[in-house]
């Protein structure tokens, strides 16, 4: 009897220490949540509009998911609680703060976000996180409570991603809707559709039964560290957008900068032309002091030089940059210099 309990227990205790060498090896994944509409609760299961953005905790979402830990030790944390279209840039800075702490202890990272300015985060991310380990944005278009939310496999995927030695080296991914995108082209490029994000580019793969299928490579990837350092910074210079249209007066350029615009983001028609009103406006805006990026509100394609007035004044090509993006590189260039020569560098090498 004595030696049958003996045998029993060493079993038992063989048997748990291989459970957890097992769960020790598996890859460590940190949530970092904000909000947004994959923590939505609605008023009915068929409700996906109306709904209360980032009302359920990041541990409530992993509750009612516990196939993640299949792939990764998962933990997290609340960064915040909001609609993204409210995002902040003490939330920006609170995320890339936390983000750059934990690249040395996780395996891979997931930012829960809204789907609204999704594409802006990942790319403030891009620039001031360092890229040691994988970073995965993912969120929902419909409210957990939805009939067929599609946020637990978006989350699902996000995680396998991030645990994926692929990932690395890769730059800052949004993965939605078994897509994989590059934080540097990707857009929302529908309302309502589950199907919204786009790449005027295409994108970088796709998740395929759980796992990354790659198709393309991204360009200008930031590799050994971040190339902004915003860990000093309380706030972001302050940048505007203004959208070029016909018919246009110059009077939204002097209302930026009498608001005090420490730079201006034009974003214009085609190859970011400019209304010959608003360009009178934002050479003396450029001769103030004051740094004027031209990009396009086209949805897709590069600002390249056009009319020769344009380099005379010395407003900066934007690239392929879209306008919201344009603006938070400004922002980040600003924290370094205001000179438009090295600015144009910047836009050139990111």
């Amino acid at each position: 009897m004595i030696l049958c309990t003996f045998l029993l227990v060493t079993v038992f205790l063989l048997l748990s220490a291989a459970t957890a060498s097992a769960e020790e090896e598996k890859p460590s994944v940190h949530l970092l949540a904000t909000g947004g509409t994959i923590a939505g609760k609605a008023s009915s299961e068929t409700a996906t509009t109306g709904y209360e953005a980032g009302a359920l905790r990041v541990q409530e979402l992993l509750s009612a998911l516990p196939e993640v830990s299949d792939y990764a030790r998962v933990t997290g944390e609340e960064i915040a609680s909001i609609d993204s279209k409210d995002m902040t840039e003490d939330i920006w800075l609170s995320l890339a703060g936390r983000a750059n702490e934990l690249a040395g202890e996780k395996d891979g990272l997931v930012v829960i976000h809204g789907t609204d300015t999704m594409e802006e985060t990942a790319w403030f991310l891009q620039l001031t996180v360092s890229p040691s380990v994988p970073l995965v944005l993912t969120g929902a278009m419909r409210p957990a409570t939805a009939v067929s939310a599609d946020g637990p496999m978006n989350l699902l995927n996000a995680v396998r991603l991030a645990a994926d030695p692929s990932a690395a080296g890769k730059g800052v991914l949004v993965m939605m809707n078994d897509t994989i995108f590059g934080a540097g082209n990707v857009t929302k490029g529908n309302t309502l559709s589950l199907d919204t994000f786009r790449s005027p580019d295409g994108p970088l793969g796709y998740m395929n039964d759980g796992k990354p299928f790659w198709c393309a490579l991204p360009v200008r990837i930031p590799c050994g560290k971040a190339p902004f350092d915003v860990s000093h910074l309380s706030r972001l210079p302050k940048v505007y957008i203004l959208y070029g249209n016909a018919c246009a007066d110059g009077v939204m350029v002097q209302a930026a900068v009498q608001a005090g615009a420490e730079g201006i983001v034009y974003a214009g028609c085609g190859n970011g032309s400019i209304h010959r009103e608003d360009e009178k406006e934002l050479a003396k805006a450029v001769l103030q002091g004051i740094p004027v990026v031209r990009s396009s509100h086209a949805g897709s394609g590069s600002v390249i030089a056009a009319e020769n007035s344009y380099e005379k004044e010395h407003f900066i090509r934007g690239g392929s940059l879209n306008p919201q993006k344009a603006r938070i590189l400004l922002q980040l260039a600003l924290t370094r210099t205001k000179d438009s020569r090295e600015i144009q560098k910047m836009f050139e090498t990111y």
